[in-house]
C-alpha cells in the first residue's frame, strides 16, 4: 500500500516562490516515476513535471520550464517541486502522483492549494 502526503502550498504574490513536498509512505520498491499535476476549475488536469525514480530523468510542461524544478530525496522518500517566478496562472490545486512501470499514475496525494496573487 502506497500513500502520498503533500505539504507546502499557500498564498504567494506573483514573482514569489514556493516549495511543495510529497512524502511517500509504504513500500516504494515497485514505483517507476513520480509526478506533480495541477488542476484549476477552468482547465483539465495538467502534468506539471515528472521524475523517473531510477535515473532521476525529469520532464516539464512547457508552461513551467525554467521556473519549476522537480527533485527527490531517496532517503526521505520525498519528492519536491520548487516553484519560482510564480504567476497568477499557476494558481491551482497541485497533487503528487506515483506509478509503477507500464501503468498509468495510480497513487495520488490529497492535493495542496497554491494561490498566486497579482
Amino acid at each position: 500500500q502506497v500513500q502520498l502526503v503533500e505539504s507546502g502550498g499557500g498564498l504567494v504574490q506573483a514573482g514569489g516562490s514556493l516549495r511543495l513536498s510529497c512524502t511517500i509512505l509504504g513500500n516504494i520498491f515497485g514505483l517507476y516515476s513520480m509526478a506533480w499535476f495541477r488542476q484549476d476549475s477552468r482547465k483539465q488536469r495538467e502534468l506539471v513535471a515528472d521524475i523517473i525514480r531510477g535515473s532521476n530523468s525529469t520532464k516539464y510542461a512547457d508552461s513551467v520550464k525554467g521556473r519549476f524544478t522537480i527533485s527527490r530525496d531517496a532517503a526521505k522518500k520525498t519528492v519536491y517541486l520548487e516553484m519560482n517566478s510564480l504567476k497568477p496562472e499557476d494558481t491551482a490545486v497541485y497533487r503528487c502522483a506515483a506509478r509503477s512501470v507500464g501503468r498509468n499514475y495510480e497513487y495520488w496525494g490529497q492535493g495542496t492549494q497554491v494561490t498566486v496573487s497579482s
